[in-house]
């Protein structure tokens, strides 16, 4: 797919783009490391920080409610430049979904070759971002841009939280459902689109399940009274499980084939689509996952596959686990899998089968 403008020639925006799966280039390995060099939280409304490496920030603001603050931004992931800026909308906004809370506004984030790439394009990427923004029910009322060689698009998101409402990803408890909103795949076809292998058909089936965003899904979530979740992003399922399950002092048990992906991404990855933080993703867990014996090395890329725009993983006590299924199929979520359950672990281990 290329980038078509009035007044440029045929650009390849991906051809920019010098990240990997969803443009993430620090692994948790490397973010563990730079949180460590932070002093301890010390304000005492400061409800969640870097402690729990959770989804984003949340600060008390009075007995009933707290601010959720997030930021996010990446390269180029597809070559249409408003589905790229409705994407990074979509993905930065799910940080307060995954929280619980309810987006209120955003700014923008911009780095672009201005010099380079008419503006024209830069003006779809930023309509693509307003345009979901808007489906979100919030506005982006200011931002920041600079002129950088390699594209750049992404939102500060500030919403609010009730204070007994908030969704955190180390509330996990030994005998929850995990549950499953979004279909795997989307780093590894990504890695596709870059190298000129993907189909139209299955590019337009990435960004629809990129750009969906989570919104009724953490509707759903906090109507049913859940305490724990996280959305699935650049570390992947098995890295973000991971990190909700070591916060939580649990381990789980996943059943391999009631994970949902999209269905194209076996094709990719048995022909070698495999990003550099997928590969990462799947070091970092080296020795914490137990494997069923049939499990391919393309199966496993898959678990650990970066995500961008993900979907929530909700840890569910089982007598909430009917309502919240209803829920999120009245939302219309892209899925809702019951993917495994947590159990007492205190090495947080993950039993694939």
């Amino acid at each position: 797919m290329k980038l078509w403008s009035k007044n440029s020639k045929n650009i390849k925006l991906t051809s920019l783009s010098h990240g990997s799966g969803c443009g993430c280039k620090m692994t948790r390995k490397d973010l563990s490391i730079v949180l460590s060099h932070l002093p301890p939280v010390a304000d005492p409304n400061i409800i969640i920080g870097t402690a729990t490496a959770d989804d984003a920030a949340v600060y008390k603001i009075d007995d009933k409610r707290a601010i959720v603050q997030t930021v996010d931004f990446f390269t180029p992931i597809v070559d249409d430049p408003y589905a790229y800026g409705q994407i990074s909308a979509a993905n930065s906004i799910s940080d307060i979904y995954a929280m619980g809370g309810r987006p209120l506004f955003a700014l923008s984030i911009i780095a672009f070759p201005i010099n380079t790439i008419p503006a024209s394009i830069l003006g779809e990427i930023v309509r693509g971002g307003v345009d979901k923004a808007k489906e979100a029910g919030i506005e982006i009322i200011g931002g920041h841009s600079i002129d950088d060689p390699e594209p750049k698009y992404g939102l500060t998101v500030t919403g609010v939280v009730e204070l007994d409402k908030v969704v955190r990803n180390d509330m996990a408890e030994a005998g929850d459902a995990l549950i499953l909103t979004k279909p795997l795949g989307a780093g590894i076809i990504s890695k596709a689109i870059k190298e000129n292998k993907a189909s139209e058909d299955d590019i337009k089936e990435v960004i629809k399940v990129m750009s969906f965003l989570n919104k009724g899904a953490s509707e759903a979530m906090v109507e049913s009274g859940i305490k724990a979740a996280t959305d699935i992003t650049g570390f992947g399922l098995l890295g973000h499980l991971y990190g909700m399950l070591k916060a939580s002092g649990v381990g789980a048990k996943l059943k391999l084939s009631s994970i949902p992906t999209i269905k194209s991404v076996w094709n990719y990855a048995k022909k070698g689509h495999i990003p550099g933080g997928t590969k990462n993703n799947l070091e970092y867990v080296k020795g914490k996952i137990i494997w069923g014996d049939s499990i391919t090395d393309e199966t496993k890329y898959i678990l650990a596959d970066a995500q961008t725009s993900g979907g929530l993983l909700i840890s569910c006590p089982k007598e909430k686990k009917e309502r919240l299924i209803a829920l999120l199929s009245k939302a219309n979520s892209l899925a809702v899998s019951e993917i495994g359950e947590v159990v007492e672990d205190k090495e947080n281990r993950i039993w694939i089968s």
